[in-house]
């Protein structure tokens, strides 16, 4: 027969252990570690390491300094710490056993380009390949591509602006504009009109341009992909992008 003492020695060892258990659960299961969304001065950060002084005549603070074609720069920043050029999916879920969470996939593989003419921004054509959309579950990777984005048959989505966007006038380097881009966004082969808040940044002939837009899953014919991990999937999220471009 166990003396007294010892079983509360085990008792308390037990409680301890559950304790110990539990607060572990919490940490790895319950916190939310969604990546920040994409913000100007990480970005600017970014922005300044890639550039060189003087390499361009932005400074000068004649419009046509920025005129021009603006290819999409993968080469800027690294995809592995999210500081170079990426798109993607931002949306709150409810997973079991777990409870709330934010879903957050993204890719590098961004192409396209900017035009601007005159101070403004004429046109903008960018797509996404979508096959290469990556998160913090290889599960929620997998069904997003036979269900819900399905990018196994929809494996692209474009952005094409529908209406110039003037600059502010006398844009130098290092100045940040803030500005709505209304434009055609295609996702699971429908498109829609878009309304894009925008930020971008300038530094001799590379720029940076982060923003994001509201998108609703029914106006793009998604059905959010739950399943037995997944219990639901709220069906208005977030389009975000950081893009860094080139000129010439």
């Amino acid at each position: 027969m166990a003396r007294p003492g010892r079983t509360i020695g085990i008792v308390v060892g037990v409680v301890v252990v559950l304790g110990v258990a539990a607060l572990a659960g919490w940490w790895f299961l319950l916190r939310d570690e969604a990546p920040p969304e994409a913000d100007i001065d990480t970005a600017g950060e970014t922005l300044d390491e890639a550039s060189t002084p003087g390499t361009g005549d932005a400074s000068s603070g004649d419009a046509a300094a920025v005129d021009g074609t603006w290819t999409v720069d993968q080469s800027v920043g690294s995809f592995a710490d999210f500081s170079g050029t990426w798109a993607g999916y931002r949306f709150d879920e409810e997973l079991a056993g777990i409870g709330g969470n934010t879903a957050v996939g993204r890719t590098p593989d961004v192409t396209g380009t900017m035009t601007v003419a005159d101070g403004a921004v004429t046109a903008v054509d960018v797509e996404v390949d979508l096959t290469t959309l990556d998160s913090d579950s290889d599960r929620r990777d997998g069904a997003l591509r036979s269900r819900g984005l399905e990018s196994d048959r929809f494996p692209t989505a474009t952005f094409r602006l529908a209406e110039p966007v003037t600059l502010p006038a006398g844009l130098t380097d290092g100045e940040r504009a803030t500005v709505t881009a209304t434009g055609e966004l295609t996702i699971h082969g429908v498109t829609n009109e878009a309304t894009v808040e925008l930020q971008a940044e300038l530094q001799g002939d590379v720029a940076v341009v982060v923003g994001s837009a509201p998108i609703a899953l029914a106006d793009h014919g998604i059905d959010p992909p739950t399943g037995l991990s997944v219990l639901s999937i709220s069906d208005d999220g977030t389009f975000e992008f950081q893009l860094f471009f080139s000129k010439g």
